[in-house]
């Protein structure tokens, strides 16, 4: 049985850069075809103008995800990724945006409800704010969090942990207190190995040992 639809399997990306950069104008900032993916790079006071012309206009009827970045090097160090999705196209395309700590971006939420949850974890782990969200809370760490779990200068242990108290008879927070050899943890590749004796070798250079001696019976 054959089954026809007017989507072709996989959308060829011929013309998509050129037509979408001419489209976006003085808003786009940087275009690019990478790994089979269009990316569009636009300034962050022309983010939901955009994203509405690419919906409207061009047919990308479905915003799918809303991701974070941190590159803490930059001066705008956060960018803020919109997945768009052509259902009639069988295409999809990547906008971005940058801003920095204090800088809001303004919020998608009058296009596509679902972004709202999607700001507030990109709120969440990166600390960027979205200005126009309606509920603009946290949504995936607890109540009373501190920080901002996927910035590149969170520490890997956090600030401080939750346990239960049995004296007090409830969840308690307290700073993150780990052991020495924690806290000076190399992070090596266990692939590349470790250049110092991890405890336990001396086990396998004494096995070696006496099959050496077994053999030499």
């Amino acid at each position: 049985m054959t089954v026809l639809h007017s989507a072709p399997k996989y959308a060829s990306n011929d013309g998509v850069l050129a037509k979408l950069s001419k489209a976006m104008g003085k808003s786009l900032i940087d275009a690019d075809e990478a790994h089979g993916e269009i990316v569009l790079t636009v300034k962050r006071e022309k983010i939901a103008w955009a994203l509405e012309k690419l919906r409207d206009k061009h047919d990308y009827q479905q915003m799918m995800e809303i991701a974070g970045a941190d590159y803490p090097d930059r001066v705008e160090r956060f960018e803020v990724v919109y997945m768009l999705l052509s259902i009639t196209k069988n295409h999809r395309v990547m906008v971005k945006c940058s801003t920095d700590e204090a800088t809001p971006v303004p919020t998608i939420t009058t296009l596509w409800p679902n972004a709202g949850w999607l700001e507030r974890e990109v709120f969440d782990m990166y600390g960027v704010v979205f200005d126009g969200n309606p509920d603009l809370r946290r949504i995936l760490t607890d109540y009373g969090f501190e920080g901002h779990p996927f910035r590149k200068d969170f520490p890997m242990t956090g600030y401080t942990e939750l346990r239960y108290s049995e004296d007090e008879k409830r969840v308690v927070y307290e700073p993150v207190d780990l052991p020495q050899d924690m806290r000076t943890f190399d992070f090596l590749s266990p692939w590349e190995g470790s250049e110092y004796v991890l405890p336990g070798d001396e086990k396998a250079d004494a096995e070696k040992a006496d099959g050496k001696k077994g053999g030499d019976k």
